[in-house]
């Protein structure tokens, strides 16, 4: 592992330099320099003042308008017990020893209701945090209606990547929603319009340092009737590689954690930043990301986010052969414990099974 250690420190040197910080822009870059400085390197970076033309940035923040506007379309909501859909959480028949991959349930409802169930400002559901991540291009197919409040790309975006965005999200959550550690295979440039994203980074080079695994996938079921949660595994099973890394563990699991993931823990810390409304975070493809979020006083952070088609290139090849010459397991884990399926095994390809779980989880 010497030697990808040493990469890590190269990597972040040749792209990244020595600081801790992603570069700001104080407007937007012309397409020539946004290709030259950012998207051939691979390196993020963080623009400001880049929607100041969007109606959206006055309209949003008010849920009164939001009301209005799309008063008569229903949109998809993801339920969960804590705010973490697409996570790790302790399995089901085995809570004390093992973990599964959890999906949120998912319920459609009027705006209306899906914007109080968001808020929940009278704390009416103890046991229940709200985020609207449907992706799948969701704002083009559920808010299409709000469409005139902002733009259907990003203009310089668009004309140094040779393309139109492949989709188009809405992301609408609270204080608790939070997305764990994972990568797209997709050019993300994520526009804040209202509240704050909170991002931690790591790039495609210390993807040993998040432990990808398979594991089992369960589906959480809300009933309405008795306010709580079940959670079950999938039938036939299905495995989802994913990174077992949580950042931010708890004071109780903290030591166990950081001993279980020392490379994590003891090695370069992320790239933080956090992007404010009005801004947007050019997230490269692959590029690892943990993201939680601060509402505004309206108790909602709203962001559009733009997929565009990632280049599967030289860049490609090479996090594909990085990838497939290390697999560090994590302390006090066997083969067996990570791959119990006989179906899946440690030799199989860790790359086809990481996207394999992207498209099972965006679609």
């Amino acid at each position: 592992m010497k030697g990808v250690e040493a990469l890590w420190e190269e990597v972040r040197e040749l792209s990244l330099g020595n600081t801790s910080k992603v570069e700001r822009l104080h407007s937007p870059p012309t397409p020539l320099q946004f290709m030259r400085d950012f998207v051939s390197p691979n390196k993020p970076c963080i623009i400001s003042n880049a929607l100041l033309h969007w109606p959206a940035l006055a309209l949003w923040p008010s849920d009164d308008y939001l009301c209005q506007a799309l008063s008569t379309v229903e949109v998809s909501l993801h339920l969960t017990p804590n705010g973490r859909a697409d996570s790790l959480v302790p399995h089901p028949t085995d809570p004390t020893n093992s973990l599964c991959f959890a999906s949120a349930h998912v319920q459609r409802m009027p705006s209306r209701d899906a914007l109080d169930l968001i808020q929940n400002n009278d704390r009416k559901y103890r046991n229940l945090v709200a985020y609207a991540q449907q992706q799948n291009d969701c704002f083009r197919s559920e808010y299409g209606l709000l469409a005139s409040d902002c733009e259907p790309h990003i203009d310089w975006a668009t004309e140094a990547l040779g393309c139109y965005p492949e989709a188009v999200n809405m992301w609408i959550g609270n204080n608790l929603s939070e997305t764990s550690f994972h990568k797209d295979h997709y050019e993300n440039l994520y526009a804040v319009v209202s509240g704050e994203k909170h991002f931690l980074l790591l790039p495609p080079t210390d993807v040993h340092r998040l432990y990808i695994r398979p594991y089992p996938a369960a589906q959480y079921a809300y009933s309405k009737d008795t306010g709580e949660f079940s959670l079950a595994l999938e039938d036939p099973a299905r495995y989802v590689p994913w990174c077992s890394v949580n950042p931010f563990p708890s004071p109780e699991t903290k030591d166990n954690e950081m001993d279980k993931f020392p490379l994590y823990f003891n090695g370069p810390k992320p790239f933080e930043c956090t992007v404010k409304a009005g801004e947007v975070l050019y997230l490269p493809s692959m590029w690892f990301h943990h993201v939680k979020q601060t509402p505004d006083s309206n108790g909602l952070a709203i962001a559009v986010n733009y997929w565009y088609d990632m280049q599967f290139d030289i860049r490609y090849a090479y996090f594909n052969f990085l990838q497939s010459n290390c697999h560090p397991s994590p302390r006090g884990f066997s083969n067996e414990d990570l791959f119990p399926d006989a179906s899946i095994s440690a030799s199989r390809d860790e790359n086809e099974m990481v996207a394999e779980g992207h498209r099972q989880v965006d679609e």
